[in-house]
């Protein structure tokens, strides 16, 4: 495989024979590249079992696999494998960065600028992705040089983001202003049917998303993104109706794909417990219940991370995603309004604004359940239900390599005033996770190390040869092996700025937590 920030021209060049000016009118000769693009952000099947499901899925506690890919030798249990790892970088370059790039050759600054807009608010999505599952990346030098491209710091990287956000807001605005209810990006769109008012709102939220990341490294930064977010005339994600969902061009849902298809994927046992215990409405929605083995066919129980599967027949029967719900072309939810509400309750608990983080908070979780469909009934007043201690029938007695364990956490539902900012942000930060699944498995790891909540089950076994701890987690993705083969001086400058060896046990920038026993926000 070639190097993934080389050759993007080669990689998107349209060899139909038809000329660019044939392709100008209605927007084509740009156009066209979008939808493989925000196709590239959660891949496509195979790709995305590998580029999320198979890593931050799982270490999230949403998900964890019946298979016992490679002998039980594999991500899952802290066995980083090279070809899992890389998928995320060689998609995010080849299909997003890659064809962001010729749209940019392609004169679209200038002469179109509402869709270098999108452009720019894709590849913002989904190199933070990148950035936030490695550390270091190439970016701001991708495509400058035909040798190795140096890495940027991630802080770098954070602070290119919200200058494109800034360029892509500013163009919309622009537009709209200017060209009220026209949709000429409608034919493209696989999120928002060409509303360049709900990609306002979209750029807003993500600005916000991450302003939240950095809060513990760089408060001024943090707070300075998140208020400009906020105030943006322009709005934010606050309705299921603006959810940004990704559908169309025979797009199927990925995670029916690799849950029916494939048969690979059980809940996770951390998303099972928190559900079980708090008597989640929602559960039956997300869910469905095991079928085997019998002791347990009926109840929500998921597999624990690290679980030595021993093939599928053992722990085949888990609890699944409810595939009644999320069927062949539901679409995949990039960022939902729950978790917009969660942020802003975040930023209101630390002082950041007068709106209350009570109200926030139970908004988000109001939404949530919206759009699950589900009764809220008296689930905001609990204030008894905790996380419940987790079974596995399979290995019944917690232990030393048995999957049975107690429950991590103590936090209630119900928002109390009278509790520290630290228990309340548990809370958020616990509602947020719920609210995030099935789709959102990358942010919540990136919330969990950043927060160190919601607390999440380790790894039953650990395989990784100790270069990550058991207690602590995991907490970034190796880089791909091709970047030391093709861009080894690139990849050396990367490791230097992430101030750790190249394996899961080094943390990001962002991440001050660093898996500590007692998390420290406040």
């Amino acid at each position: 495989m070639n190097g993934c920030t080389k050759n993007f021209d080669s990689y998107n060049t349209d060899n139909t024979g038809i000329t660019n000016a044939e392709l100008q009118p209605d927007f084509n000769n740009v156009g066209l590249y979008y939808p493989g693009i925000q196709q590239g952000i959660f891949g496509v099947n195979g790709d995305y079992q590998l580029m999320q499901n198979l890593n931050s899925d799982c270490y999230a506690g949403y998900y964890m696999s019946p298979d016992p890919f490679r002998g039980n030798i594999n991500n899952q249990s802290y066995a980083l494998v090279d070809g899992w790892n890389s998928r995320v970088y060689t998609i995010a370059y080849q299909n997003v960065m890659g064809p962001v790039r010729v749209i940019a050759g392609k004169g679209t600054r200038t002469a179109n600028p509402h869709f270098w807009a999108i452009a720019l608010i894709m590849q913002v999505q989904a190199m933070s992705r990148v950035t936030d599952y490695y550390g270091p990346i190439p970016y701001s030098k991708v495509g400058q040089s035909g040798t190795n491209t140096a890495y940027d710091s991630q802080q770098a990287v954070y602070n290119s983001f919200f200058l494109q956000l800034d360029t892509a807001v500013t163009n919309l605005t622009a537009y709209v202003s200017a060209n009220p209810g026209l949709t000429p990006f409608k034919k493209f769109d696989m999120l928002y049917s060409g509303d360049y008012k709900e990609w306002i709102k979209y750029a807003n939220s993500l600005r916000l998303r991450l302003a939240m990341h950095l809060v513990n490294i760089d408060p001024t930064t943090a707070k300075t993104q998140a208020l400009k977010a906020i105030a943006d005339p322009g709005g934010l994600i606050t309705t299921n109706a603006d959810n940004a969902q990704l559908s169309g061009y025979g797009y199927y849902n990925d995670v029916w794909w690799i849950g029916t298809s494939w048969t690979d994927l059980a809940a996770g046992a951390a998303l099972t417990s928190y559900l079980n215990g708090y008597n989640d409405p929602r559960e039956s929605k997300m869910l469905s219940p095991a079928t085997a083995p019998a002791s347990i066919a009926g109840q929500y129980v998921g597999i624990r991370a690290g679980t030595p599967v021993g093939g599928k027949p053992m722990y085949s029967g888990y609890s699944t995603p409810n595939f009644a719900i999320m069927q062949e072309y539901t679409p995949m939810v990039l960022f939902n309004a729950s978790e917009v509400w969660f942020l802003k309750a975040e930023a209101a608990l630390r002082g950041w604004t007068t709106e209350s983080a009570q109200t926030d908070y139970e908004t988000g979780i109001n939404t949530s359940f919206a759009y699950w469909g589900a009764s809220i009934g008296s689930y905001l007043s609990d204030n008894t239900s905790t996380q419940a201690n987790y079974v596995d029938p399979q290995t019944p007695e917690a232990g030393v390599d048995n999957a049975s364990i107690n429950a991590m956490s103590t936090i209630t539902i119900a928002w109390n005033s009278s509790a520290t900012n630290e228990q309340n942000l548990e809370r958020i930060i616990t509602q947020k996770w719920l609210a995030m699944f099935p789709y959102g498995g990358w942010e919540a790891w990136t919330e969990y190390r950043r927060t160190g909540y919601p607390r999440l089950f380790p790894v039953v076994v650990n395989n990784s040869g100790g270069t990550i701890s058991t207690s602590l987690q995991i907490r970034r993705i190796a880089y791909p092996s091709s970047e030391y083969t093709n861009n080894a001086s690139g990849v050396a400058g990367g490791v230097s700025l992430l101030g750790g060896p190249d394996n899961g046990g080094t943390a990001v920038w962002w991440d001050t937590n660093k898996g500590q026993a007692v998390p420290k926000n406040f």
